[in-house]
């Protein structure tokens, strides 16, 4: 596939990186510059890309500009002990209609999946969730897509898409890929009951922001079973993340922002990864460009920290455990290597039984243990069959 339409990270920036101490990231990254052009794929993990497409992004008025101070704090940053190669492929420029620039963006993020690199998204509107999510359908499987922010952006199918209504679409639009949504830090307060219950008949997943800041532990399984993983900025707390113009009071701290980024980096399913709605003209001090730079930072601490558990490649390197619940038994199986937990999910189709394992947490198999049925295994109990 050709990247010619991609424009190279800015001079100013590449000049920065140069002059970096050997062991930062910035000198460890393989950078498209004029200079060099596109830098080589062969045995890349991670290609960073940023897209120039803000137009749709609802109130937020200039985001989708000026990745380049995100990229200077990211290049100044030491990386662990990691193996991981990672090239940085410049910004995907926008397009004569926002169509164009969805377009540029799954096709890129096809090519790179489809060669096992994880893309590192940096937008832009948040609305580029819905490009991402197609891009699936080229690669013919179905996708769990977990959205990090303080509303579900719902909207309606008959709205244009927007940063605030791209999910209608995702959940609607034929070709359906979806086999679940996450929503992790909503706020009560910013959706309608009507929205929460359609998604709770859906079946889908949603976890309040006091339920997470009391156990950030709780979104670990949910991303060990992500695919698309997309991060509103804006779900960070204005006083830490001021970029953006829909910045509110309550959200996420800092830290807790690039747990959450670990662990979609540690998660063995995550194939793609995005931070959106950055808008550098409301950035005091590059504050919210140093996090973003940080989260990335995390992700990729995350991704070198694999243990290549999913899908299992033999029950022998797990305990199993078996807990009869009212009218049915669960199976559940630890890691013996990461001490991670699944659950199996029994369904019937076509007159044949099948088994899917779906992750959880211990808190789950001593409720399970209490005859306390764990909810994401209901859930997934009721899509399946």
């Amino acid at each position: 596939m050709s990247f010619e339409f991609l424009n190279p990270v800015e001079d100013v920036v590449v000049a920065h990186s140069a002059l970096l101490p050997n062991q930062s990231l910035g000198q460890r990254i393989a950078i498209h510059s004029k200079q060099n052009g596109i830098p080589e794929l062969k045995g890349v993990h991670i290609a960073i890309i940023g897209v120039e497409e803000g137009r749709r992004a609802e109130d937020n008025y200039g985001a989708g500009n000026n990745f380049g101070v995100i990229r200077k704090y990211l290049y100044q940053l030491f990386p662990g002990n990691w193996f991981s190669k990672i090239v940085d492929l410049g910004n995907i420029p926008q397009g004569e209609t926002e169509e164009d620039s969805y377009f540029a963006l799954q096709e890129i993020i096809v090519y790179l999946v489809k060669n096992n690199i994880i893309p590192i998204i940096i937008g832009g509107g948040q609305d580029l969730t819905y490009a991402n999510y197609r891009a699936y359908d080229k690669l013919e499987q179905t996708v769990n897509l977990t959205t990090v922010d303080t509303k579900f952006d719902l909207g309606t199918i008959e709205e244009e898409i927007s940063s605030t209504s791209f999910l209608s679409k995702v959940i609607m639009e034929q070709p359906s890929n979806l086999f679940n949504y996450s929503n992790i830090g909503y706020q009560t307060y910013f959706n309608s009951q009507e929205e929460i219950d359609l998604l709770e008949k859906l079946y889908f997943d949603t976890y309040r922001l006091g339920e997470i800041t009391n156990d950030i532990k709780i979104v670990e399984p949910v991303l060990r079973d992500t695919d698309v993983v997309s991060i509103d900025i804006g779900s960070v707390r204005r006083a830490e993340a001021p970029a953006n113009n829909n910045a509110v009071p309550n959200g996420f701290y800092g830290e807790t922002i690039c747990a959450i980024s670990r662990y979609a980096g540690i998660s063995d399913k995550v194939s793609s990864f995005g931070i959106y709605e950055y808008n550098a003209k409301l950035d005091e001090k590059d504050q919210t460009a140093h996090l973003i730079a940080q989260m990335i930072w995390y992700f990729i601490e995350g991704f070198n920290f694999r243990t290549n558990e999913y899908p299992f490649t033999s029950k022998k390197d797990y305990t199993k455990y078996i807990v009869p619940i009212e009218d049915t038994t669960i199976n559940f199986f630890k890691s013996n290597k990461s001490d991670r937990w699944w659950m199996e999910v029994e369904h019937s189709n076509n007159k044949t039984t099948k088994q899917t394992l779906i992750p959880c947490t211990y808190q789950d198999y001593l409720r399970a243990g209490n005859q306390v049925i764990p909810e994401r295994w209901w859930k997934t109990f009721r899509k399946l069959n």
